[in-house]
């Protein structure tokens, strides 16, 4: 299997992915376990999130990561599935740009 190559942070903000209309941003607040968190989102609901099946191995969420949460249709304001996690440097540039605070 070929090694992936390592993005330089220029690269990685260049490829940083935006919230689509039904995804909102947040903040990790507490974990859970069983691939389970409680996500502080920005339009200011607390919802209890699920790491997705399809990346649960490959997306490692800490407390405070700035993740892309998509809400379900059933109970909007309480539950989520977390999509995408930011890096630092990927935060960084939301900052510069004003998305995140």
């Amino acid at each position: 299997m070929p090694k992936r190559k390592k993005l330089t942070p220029s690269e990685e903000i260049e490829r940083i992915r935006m919230p689509r209309t039904d995804e909102v941003l947040g903040v990790a607040e507490q974990m859970f376990g069983f691939d389970r968190l409680r996500v502080r989102c920005k339009d200011g609901y607390v919802r209890t999130c699920r790491i997705r099946g399809k990346i649960r191995k490959r997306l490692w969420v800490r407390e405070n990561d700035v993740v892309i949460v998509r809400p379900w249709v059933v109970q909007t304001e309480k539950k989520g599935d977390v999509i995408y996690r930011y890096t630092r440097t990927q935060v960084a540039w939301l900052r510069k740009k004003g998305i995140w605070e």
